[in-house]
Parts: C-alpha cells; sequence; structure tokens
C-alpha cells in the first residue's frame, strides 16, 4: 500500500508542469482583477469597449439643470421605436427635439398615435442613463402642451408604459450612459442593435 500522496506519486517533469499551470491561473486571474475590469457590465470583455461608468458619491450631490420649454416637434420626422406588434399604439421620436445636457440627462419629444391615424398625443420627457429613470416634463394634447405640476423621477423598469424602456435600450443610453451624441442616438433607434443587457 502507498501511502504517498497521489500528486507525490506522479514523475516529476508531471508535478513541475501541473505546479506550473497553477501558478500561471494565478498569475492570469490576479492580472485581470488588476486591471480593474468591471465583471458586472458584459461589455468588459469586449476589446475596445471600456465599462460603461457607474454611479458614484459624487451622484449624491447631482442637481438637475434648468429645463427648458419643450420644442416643437413634426410628425413628419419621427424614428419610430420599435415595439411589440400587438400594441394599439405606435410610438415614435423626433429625431430634432433629442438633447444632452451637461447633467447627463437626456431630453427628447416623444408622439404616440393609433396605428389607424388620428388623436396624437406627444410627451416632453428626460432620461437619466446613470440612475435608469425618466421624467416626464409636459404633455401635448389637443394642439397645446400642458406642463406637469409636480414632474418626479421615476425607474424606467416600473413604468407602465413599454416605449421608454425600448426607446432607452434602443437608442439613447449604452449602459449607465448616454451614448456619445445625439446621432450615435438617431442611428440606433433607427436600425436599433440587439446589445447585451
Amino acid at each position: 500500500m502507498n501511502l504517498l500522496p497521489r500528486t507525490a506519486r506522479l514523475p516529476l517533469s508531471r508535478r513541475h508542469a501541473e505546479c506550473a499551470l497553477v501558478i500561471a491561473c494565478a498569475g492570469l486571474l490576479s492580472a485581470c482583477a488588476s486591471r480593474g475590469y468591471d465583471t458586472d457590465n458584459p461589455d468588459w470583455a469586449q476589446a475596445g469597449m471600456p465599462p460603461a461608468p457607474k454611479s458614484t458619491e459624487q451622484d449624491k450631490e447631482w442637481e438637475e439643470t434648468a429645463v427648458p420649454p419643450p420644442p416643437a416637434f413634426s410628425e413628419s420626422r419621427l424614428l419610430p421605436i420599435a415595439m411589440p406588434p400587438y400594441m394599439t399604439l405606435k410610438f415614435g421620436v423626433d429625431p430634432n427635439t433629442i438633447a444632452i445636457t451637461k447633467d447627463g440627462i437626456v431630453r427628447y419629444v416623444v408622439v404616440a398615435q393609433n396605428r389607424a391615424g388620428g388623436a396624437v398625443n406627444a410627451f416632453y420627457e428626460g432620461v437619466r442613463c446613470s440612475t435608469a429613470e425618466m421624467k416626464s416634463y409636459a404633455r401635448y394634447n389637443n394642439g397645446a402642451w400642458q406642463e406637469t405640476k409636480s414632474p418626479e423621477w421615476k425607474r424606467v423598469k416600473d413604468m407602465n408604459s413599454s416605449y421608454v424602456p425600448a426607446l432607452t435600450s434602443q437608442g439613447l443610453c449604452r449602459g449607465n450612459a448616454p451614448r456619445s451624441s445625439v446621432n450615435e442616438m438617431v442611428q440606433n433607434i433607427r436600425n436599433p442593435l440587439r446589445e447585451l443587457p
């Protein structure tokens, strides 16, 4: 009966190879950890795609900039938001109304219409990608804007309307940050990419 551990019974060269493999794996793991990759973000392993920024302590001091009046919109310019086919309403965003503010908010006008045409409602809204929240500033109905009395930030995932999460994921946000430009947002709304969440 051999009382030596199994690894001690291996030929010397094989034991050295196993030890070298363990050391190499440990070195690789520590190198990855030291580079600061964000493994919560599926983009972390993609070459050339840094992780999207996360909320920080500075966000506690964040204040929203003054909200300008709703911009003029046109039904003829609307970019359709890809929605499930069972939806009775169709939604579109006017690209000329999209603006990225210095405080990281993306503001826009979205228009809702029934599929047969007819009644038009529009909403002037803002999305804060860093916290996945949205705010409705005003509603357009019967040819006039009515400001929201007490607009509040609401979590996108808690919204009853499915166009807000669709618009943010298809075009406005990339992870926890706005896309780099309005042009990039417009291109993504026109050709929505199925990105990793």
